[in-house]
């Protein structure tokens, strides 16, 4: 019988570990990750989660993304990394790792089972041509929306050419996410970088790949992890004024259960 987690302070807990792990595996192994998003705001502002948040997300350039799914392995044998290319019926288009030992319940997973978690993001190389970047995120969003009906039909669609292209389209999720890649993957380097997944920011969410040249330390928590070395740069382009606490109904949680298997 699944035992509910009803304690932030126990949730925050279970995903320390998992971030503990990803750190302990990249440091090892010489792959780059940085504390990003509201993670990262929270790490700058309050030296830890924003008193209201409930999720970790870090960053990874795109190799490093990559080398780290493929490789990664936990030394207990509890946490696993889905990667969104092997798994057929995984909602998302990014990364996360999780604790197995537990069970999420949340809409957008509806159908498929996941623990506790830690997201992790890609970093693609953008181009530097504004108009052809415009045309890009307008079709990632279209193909976004796709993939979601493909996959979670609770998911409504607030798009009627996407919803045409779901019912008419004779294309599997494989395929699409084989079409997004080949949209969002650039391999020879720009000088601007972007979460192109489906939770990256808009177009103002851009920044220089110079920000994400290095690693630098960052307390969260009362542990030291790393963020990208150009982090204010990086944070005040994607979300303005970072450091003023927003009004209290924008202080939003996520929307889920999670349980003790």
């Amino acid at each position: 019988m699944m035992k509910q987690i009803t304690d932030i302070h126990e949730l925050r807990s279970i995903q320390m570990d998992i971030l503990d792990d990803v750190h302990r595996f990249c440091e090892a192994h010489g792959i780059r990750y940085f504390l990003s998003s509201g993670t990262l705001i929270g790490a700058v502002r309050h030296k830890g989660y924003i008193p209201w948040d409930d999720d970790i997300d870090i960053y990874m350039p795109r190799a490093d993304y990559e080398r780290f799914l493929k490789t990664y392995q936990d030394e207990k044998g509890i946490y696993r990394a889905i990667d969104p290319q092997q798994e057929p019926h995984y909602y998302y288009t990014f990364a996360k790792v999780v604790d197995q030992r537990t069970r999420m319940v949340e809409k957008e997973t509806e159908g498929y089972e996941i623990g506790v978690y830690m997201d992790i993001f890609p970093v693609d190389y953008v181009t530097e041509d504004l108009a052809e970047r415009e045309r890009i995120f307008k079709r990632k969003h279209l193909l976004y929306k796709i993939r979601r009906c493909k996959i979670s039909y609770s998911n409504p669609l607030h798009s009627r050419l996407a919803y045409l292209c779901y019912k008419y389209l004779p294309i599997s999720v494989a395929q699409l996410n084989q079409k997004i890649r080949k949209l969002v993957v650039r391999e020879a380097p720009t000088n601007t970088v972007c979460n192109m997944t489906e939770a990256g920011p808009k177009m103002k969410g851009c920044f220089p790949a110079e920000d994400i040249a290095s690693q630098v330390d960052i307390e969260f928590e009362g542990r030291l992890y790393k963020t990208m070395v150009g982090y204010k740069d990086y944070l005040s382009r994607t979300y303005g004024d970072y450091m003023t606490l927003p009004p209290e109904d924008q202080r939003v949680t996520h929307k889920f259960e999670a349980y003790w298997l």
